[in-house]
């Protein structure tokens, strides 16, 4: 019962040699977790290397200075001033990614203050948590909705026929832009479209094929949103 209370006994527990290495090591643990998990529910293309290094030493990091302050407030004070020094420049493209770089300072935090247990039951229900919402696609939203860009005869025959293919094969569709090509002899259509299904895509672009003098036809999908 008493080594199950040490595990939750916070900055009250003297700082030794031991629990210096306990924790360090702790937190080296959890932020490989953190690290690992956050490698297997990646999903992008803009994956580093060094960001999963960063999330993983970083645990190791800041236990390192929880352990030095101690129960010292001009400690504490001292190193919040030499942090505040230190300007960092990388930006994080997604959100996501600052939650795991939180999550691995926290575990360092919580082992630096010698809170085993908060850490590692901390850890562990962060964890469970991203894989299920991961897997789970948690918060997805089943829209088709697409950028259509085509170019067809300045008729009003052609514009009428476009509108009733667009009619069959959308929940809705707004003109965005509209502008002259061809010397005038035909115009450049830019719809924002919500189509009926994803599996409608095909179908919509072959229907507008067959249109008389339609060119230029492209379809840009907004469902997954990824940085290049």
């Amino acid at each position: 019962m008493n080594e199950l209370t040490s595990l939750f006994s916070g900055p009250n527990t003297p700082t030794t040699p031991e629990n210096a290495l306990l924790s360090l090591l702790t937190a080296l643990a959890l932020g490989q977790a953190i690290g690992a998990v956050y490698m297997w529910t990646f999903r992008g293309l803009s994956y580093t290397r060094s960001f999963v290094f960063a999330v993983v030493t970083g645990s190791v990091i800041t236990c390192t200075l929880m352990l030095a302050i101690g129960n010292s407030l001009a400690a504490g004070i001292g190193i919040a001033g030499g942090m505040a020094l230190i300007r960092f420049r990388t930006s994080m493209r997604d959100p996501r990614d600052l939650i795991f770089v939180l999550a691995s300072l926290s575990a360092g935090i919580a082992c630096g203050l010698k809170a085993w247990g908060p850490a590692i039951i901390g850890s562990a229900i962060f964890i469970a948590g991203a894989v299920i919402f991961t897997y789970s696609d948690f918060g997805a939203r089943e829209r088709a909705d697409g950028l259509l860009r085509v170019q067809i005869p300045a008729r009003p025959e052609s514009e009428r026929r476009l509108a009733d293919v667009l009619g069959r094969y959308t929940r809705s569709f707004a003109l965005v832009t509209l502008r002259e090509a061809a010397q005038g002899e035909a115009m450049q259509h830019a719809y924002q479209v919500r189509l009926r299904s994803a599996a409608d895509r095909t179908p919509l672009l072959l229907e507008l094929e067959r249109l008389e003098g339609t060119r230029d036809i492209s379809l840009l999908m907004q469902e997954p949103t990824v940085e290049i």
